[in-house]
């Protein structure tokens, strides 16, 4: 036992001697950081660097010392500005230690960032209570602010503590709002004394700028004093800006102003009971006067007895054939919309909608009156009529008029001479398929007026002087008076008519008028067509040819002048003599076909192309297709394709061409020689004299017809090298060097008025050049008009 107590000593001793000696081996300060790091890696240690990189904390501490800290804050502590420079650690370690606490522990909150407990929401409490106390209204908005909580989290807590901490109430419409039984009291008793004294409509929203009054308290305490009957008034327009309340001594009063109107006036007007003080007036009347029968508008209401005196006038007209204004019945307030719409249910009521009509808005006028009115213009139209049938006859048919009239004629006895012709005729266009042959026989016939143009065609020219009707069965309308005519008339013959309404009576008129005057020209018409005779058609169609005839040789003659140049100025001249004298005979004969149907125009030399295909589309299907080869060669290049084309359309159409002997040739170009001789006499521009001078030297020398465009003029100057006198040619050519110079001169001078302005040089030449032009001009001149033996000879 001894020996043992022995041992326990000894090691006691070699215990303590360990204690007090000095260590041998110590770790550094790198290898504690990585076992500390090796035991955090594998979870054997929780432990939190801090930020400066000298310590380790637990979270255990952390917790330990955030709860310190929300306590010396005194309850509220915002941990991203104070936890995070106390604690000098991460804001995700701080972070979650937070939520942790206000996990575990009821008494702590933590809202927006910060932790906030129980105590503190205490104290907020009784200094809110103070305030209430004080103020009588607190607005938890201003408390949000001063002590930096959210509204919804500062709602809650404030309405936990209500009759314990805080001794108040909240508002139950608004919960925004916190106040004492006193300061309600008080409001109540400012709103009584308040409502009882108004005598008319007050806005609430005024009262509340003015008087400072808590909105939906207000709203409470008033509903409630007037559905206790302490307020003898009505509040209308719900809770919102266009809330009044009405006190009961103003309703009577305006109850008794809009009866006693109505029953005085018959009608109420919705801008004055809005000046009344009435904000809904169509609600107001509905529920005031449900019993009665009114008419609602848009501008008023009207009653039964205004309804009834509009429909004993209309009433009134219908019956007597006459026209009643209904405008001095009605209220002076009401629109024309809204007077439309009485008149309108009176026309219903009394059913007269289809015997009557409105005019200018506030007018009934009984349709009896109208075609008084119509009849008044009886004697005038058949009169007119007359006249027009004799002055244009051929726009005014349709195509049954067309057959109608054909029959007409067909019944009129031909005598023998017109029998025989028509026999010769027949055998000429037998196998043709034209029935009645194609001069005109199946209607009547116009002359058509020779026309020839050597200038260059216009194509441009107006469409509206060809008259093309759209369908064969609709009619030209003409005219039969104009608006002012017409209310000139009724106004001679209706009497106390305001002018307005004779004005809008003319324009309803002014339709049924020109078509009852176009059935009267057209009887008028067909009663005339019996008395044409056919000696009438033949003449016409003896002369038509005769036209035609010229023509076609006249072109075959421009044909022969073009053989003696060049295929490129051929065809230069084959197109221009297309264009121009081509065209005219086309237009012509597709004209004269064209009066058949009543079609034709009045100058065919108007007729355009989009003009002669409608026409061309009218015509019968055996004289259509002819025609349109013709209409087709007017764009070609040479002369011979469009006058073997025009030799089968005059066939088919059934007339006959009289081909030229050597005598009607000569006779042709002794006229046509004439007809530029005099032009040139009478023309002053060097351009067209130049021009007219070549052509008649061409055909002097070559006895050949010519008609070219000014631009093959130096070409036709070329052909005549040889056929006259070297002098003659030299004049001609220095006054083509002349004329060029004068265009140049001209088109440049243009320019420069365009730009800058004109250069004195360049005016000074083109004078110069002009000069010359004229003194030389008699001396070209008499290149021609000097050779009297040749024109006698031709002659």
């Amino acid at each position: 036992m001894a020996a043992a107590w022995e041992e326990i000593r000894r090691l006691a001793a070699d215990f303590q001697r360990a204690q007090f000696a000095d260590t041998v081996q110590r770790l550094s300060e790198r290898n504690c950081i990585e076992i500390v790091a090796k035991l955090v890696a594998e979870k054997k240690l929780d432990v939190v660097h801090t930020l400066d990189g000298k310590e380790y904390i637990t979270p255990s501490q952390i917790s330990r010392e955030i709860r310190d800290e929300l306590y010396i804050h005194g309850g509220q502590l915002m941990i991203f500005f104070f936890l995070i420079q106390i604690i000098n650690v991460d804001w995700v370690h701080v972070e979650a230690r937070a939520n942790d606490i206000a996990r575990s522990d009821k008494s702590v909150q933590l809202v927006l960032g910060q932790l906030i407990d129980e105590n503190y929401l205490n104290r907020v409490s009784e200094e809110v209570n103070d305030k209430l106390q004080e103020a009588g209204l607190v607005n938890i908005p201003e408390l949000c602010k001063n002590y930096d909580l959210p509204g919804d989290f500062l709602t809650e807590e404030l309405s936990k503590r209500l009759g314990k901490v805080i001794q108040g109430q909240m508002d139950e419409y608004n919960r925004g709002v916190l106040f004492t039984p006193a300061f309600v009291s008080r409001h109540r008793a400012r709103i009584r004394g308040l409502f009882s004294a108004v005598t008319r409509p007050t806005p609430v929203s005024n009262v509340i700028g003015v008087y400072g009054f808590q909105e939906h308290l207000l709203y409470s305490v008033l509903e409630e004093l007037v559905n206790t009957g302490r307020l003898k008034g009505t509040v209308v327009g719900g809770r919102q800006d266009k809330a009044v309340y009405i006190p009961d001594i103003y309703s009577k009063t305006q109850n008794t102003w809009v009866d006693s109107f109505l029953k005085q006036n018959g009608y109420l007007e919705f801008d004055a009971l809005i000046r009344l003080g009435i904000p809904d007036p169509v609600s107001y009347i509905k529920k005031r006067f449900k019993s009665s029968k009114l008419l609602f508008l848009r501008a008023a209401c009207v009653g039964q007895a205004l309804v009834e005196q509009v429909e004993a006038s209309v009433e009134e007209a219908v019956n007597s054939a006459t026209w009643t204004d209904v405008q001095p019945i009605l209220p002076s307030c009401l629109s024309m919309e809204d007077v439309g719409i009485i008149i309108n249910e009176a026309m219903r009521k009394t059913n007269v909608q289809s015997t009557a009509r409105i005019l200018g808005d506030t007018v009934v006028v009984s349709e009896k009156f109208i075609s008084n009115c119509l009849s008044l213009f009886d004697e005038a139209m058949q009169h007119k009529a007359l006249k027009e049938v004799k002055n244009n006859p051929v726009f005014l048919i349709t195509e049954d008029d067309l057959k109608q009239g054909y029959m007409m004629t067909e019944n009129t006895a031909p005598s023998k001479k017109e029998k025989r012709e028509a026999e010769r005729r027949k055998k000429t266009t037998e196998g043709s398929g034209c029935k009645g042959g194609g001069g005109g026989c199946n209607a009547r016939e116009v002359r058509i007026r020779k026309t020839k143009k050597k200038g260059r065609r216009d194509d441009d020219s107006d469409e509206e002087a060809a008259v093309t009707p759209q369908n064969r069965n609709k009619p030209t309308e003409v005219p039969f008076m104009s608006l002012e005519e017409i209310a000139a008339v009724l106004e001679g013959q209706v009497c106390d008519c305001p002018e307005e309404i004779l004005s809008e009576l003319a324009e309803h008129l002014v339709r049924p008028l020109t078509k009852t005057y176009q059935e009267v020209v057209r009887t008028v018409f067909m009663s005339s067509t019996s008395s044409t005779t056919g000696v009438t058609k033949k003449r016409s169609v003896k002369d038509f040819q005769e036209e035609l005839s010229n023509l076609y040789n006249n072109i075959r003659l421009f044909e022969k002048g073009t053989k003696l140049f060049s295929d490129e100025t051929q065809v230069l001249i084959a197109k221009h003599v297309l264009k121009t004298v081509c065209t005219d005979v086309t237009n012509i004969l597709v004209n004269f076909m064209a009066a058949e149907l009543m079609m034709s125009a009045e100058n065919p030399s108007s007729i355009t192309n989009e003009v002669r295909v409608k026409i061309l589309g009218k015509l019968p299907e055996e004289t259509k297709g002819p025609l349109m080869k013709v209409h087709n060669s007017l764009n070609g290049k040479t002369i011979e394709d469009f006058l073997t084309n025009i030799e089968t359309a005059v066939e088919v159409c059934g007339f006959m061409l009289k081909k030229g002997d050597k005598k009607r040739e000569r006779q042709a170009l002794f006229l046509h020689r004439q007809a530029l001789i005099e032009q040139l006499k009478d023309t002053e521009d060097p351009a067209l004299i130049l021009h007219l001078t070549s052509v008649l030297l061409f055909q002097a020398s070559t006895h050949c017809m010519l008609h070219a465009p000014g631009r093959c003029v130096p070409q036709i100057i070329g052909t005549l090298v040889g056929r006259i006198s070297e002098e003659q040619h030299r004049l001609l050519t220095g006054y083509q060097a002349l004329v060029v110079k004068q265009l140049v001169s001209q088109s440049q001078g243009k320019k420069r008025e365009q730009g800058e302005g004109e250069n004195p040089e360049a005016g000074d030449e083109a004078e110069a050049i002009r000069k010359e032009l004229v003194s030389l001009t008699s001396e070209v001149k008499d290149l021609v008009l000097s050779q009297k033996k040749t024109s006698g000879t031709e002659e």
